[in-house]
């Protein structure tokens, strides 16, 4: 595997976080369900992943794993599809939420971060889910190649990654323009503050994927109108149409480039056309 830049990167954009210290959310599960998913932010990223998903990925009862899987609501989701699913999250707060959320699912948990999965969960699996993780790792490029060495050949990745450049723009309108000029984009990692430590961009999904043999399928944009709205708190109404358009114009250029996180579906070659993918 190629050597990682990301401790480089980190040094560059003014990332106080000790390196090789990954993001853990202990402390935090009342947070993320109430300042993320009960709000439009987190009603927008599911029904649009449901949208995208539902019709991407088969219901065929298929092993399926999700990783950083936090609150568990794509594990629910996979497991009301037929899916029988492990949840692995390295949060003791967050699991414990998702596991009184399951009810008679087939869902197994497991606490544990990315990197014991080798070992824990080796698989292989045809299908893994892992939304917003790399960006909270200290070496998110080493996570990718764990990743793809867990899907078994022909599988399928579904990848969410914080977006690096929807982030500056972001910057810019709310007027914080000397930070977005020099790239102090990274997060820090301290208190209960979730600008993530290490957000990606698409040129570094594409340029994994060509040194890891990985084939993108599919690339979308989730949130790509709403977090740069006047108005944060839409009625039902008018969320109903934002979600419409996000819906519409999640994959379609130039849109989709500013989501604040990137959505992609990534299949592993089935063993006959490595060259092909490589």
């Amino acid at each position: 595997m190629p050597c990682s830049d990301d401790t480089a990167s980190r040094s560059r954009h003014g990332n106080d976080i000790p390196v090789g210290q990954d993001r853990i959310f202990d402390g935090l599960a009342d947070k993320f369900a109430n300042s993320l998913y009960a709000t439009a932010r987190g009603q927008i990223r599911l029904a649009v992943l449901d949208d995208m998903l539902s019709r991407a990925l088969p219901s065929d009862g298929a092993p399926a794993l999700d990783v950083g899987g936090g609150l568990g609501q794509m594990s629910v989701w996979l497991a009301e599809r037929g899916h029988h699913v492990t949840l692995a999250e390295p949060s003791a707060d967050m699991l414990a939420e998702a596991r009184a959320g399951f009810g008679r699912l087939p869902v197994q948990t497991l606490q544990a971060p990315i990197q014991a999965l080798p070992e824990l969960a080796p698989g292989p699996w045809p299908l893994i889910v892992c939304h917003a993780v790399l960006e909270w790792l200290a070496q998110p490029r080493e996570a990718f190649s764990l990743l793809n060495a867990l899907l078994a050949p022909g599988g399928r990745l579904s990848l969410m990654v914080f977006n690096r450049d929807a982030l500056r723009f972001s910057n810019v309108v709310k007027g914080n323009l000397d930070k977005a000029l020099e790239d102090r984009l990274s997060g820090t990692g301290r208190r209960q503050r979730l600008t993530p430590i290490s957000p990606l961009t698409h040129a570094d999904i594409e340029r994994w994927c060509r040194e890891e043999g990985l084939v993108i399928e599919s690339v979308a944009g989730i949130r790509i109108f709403h977090d740069y709205l006047r108005e944060r708190s839409p009625s039902e109404a008018q969320l109903a149409t934002i979600i419409e358009l996000e819906k519409r114009y999640c994959r379609v250029e130039p849109h989709w480039r500013l989501g604040r996180y990137l959505h992609y579906l990534i299949r592993r070659a089935d063993g006959t056309n490595l060259e092909e993918t490589s």
